[in-house]
Formats: C-alpha cells, sequence, structure tokens
C-alpha cells in the first residue's frame, strides 16, 4: 500500500467534512432569506439538524443517532413548541379578556 492510499479514507473524510460545512453555511444563510413561509423554515431547521448529526456521525460514530432516532426527537421537540405556542395564545388570550 503506498502513503497516498494509506492517507485516502482520512482525505475522503475530510473531504466530506467539507462538503457538510459548505451545505451547513448554505442553508444558514437561507434561514436569513426573507421568506416568511414556515414549512419551509422548518424544512431548513431540519435539514441542518440533519447535517449536524452526520458531523456527529463522521466524528464519533458512537455519539450519533439513526436517522430514525433523530427524526423521532425532532417531532416530539416541534410537539413540544407547538404546545408550548398553544399554551402562550391560552395565556394571551385569558389576559386580554380581564
Amino acid at each position: 500500500m503506498t502513503a497516498a492510499e494509506s492517507n485516502a479514507p482520512d482525505l475522503n473524510r475530510h473531504a466530506l467534512h467539507v462538503r457538510l460545512q459548505s451545505a451547513d453555511t448554505a442553508l444558514r444563510a437561507g434561514l436569513n432569506q426573507p421568506c416568511g413561509e414556515t414549512l419551509v423554515r422548518a424544512h431548513i431547521e431540519r435539514a441542518l439538524a440533519h447535517i449536524r448529526e452526520a458531523e456527529t456521525a463522521l466524528h464519533n460514530l458512537a455519539r450519533a443517532r439513526t436517522v430514525e432516532q433523530l427524526a423521532e426527537q425532532l417531532a416530539r421537540i416541534d410537539e413540544m413548541r407547538e404546545e408550548v405556542r398553544s399554551q402562550e395564545v391560552a395565556i394571551t388570550t385569558s389576559s386580554i379578556r380581564i
């Protein structure tokens, strides 16, 4: 095995890391766009979470969650956010009546 062949896996990992960072940067720039569509923003945020998890897997596979685990946890977070929003609306509505 040549020196170049032994370095190939590290170079491939580095190249993948650079691509993930580029994708992260592009998506974050998209979050700052005045789109206004909550569905678009939700998809961008979900994509960012998947990119961060891919970076975790790239650096430490044992710490990474499966795609299914990540999706389930993100869904639970979305549910909790919606519950908090509905409670805030209920509090705001009741305080307006007072």
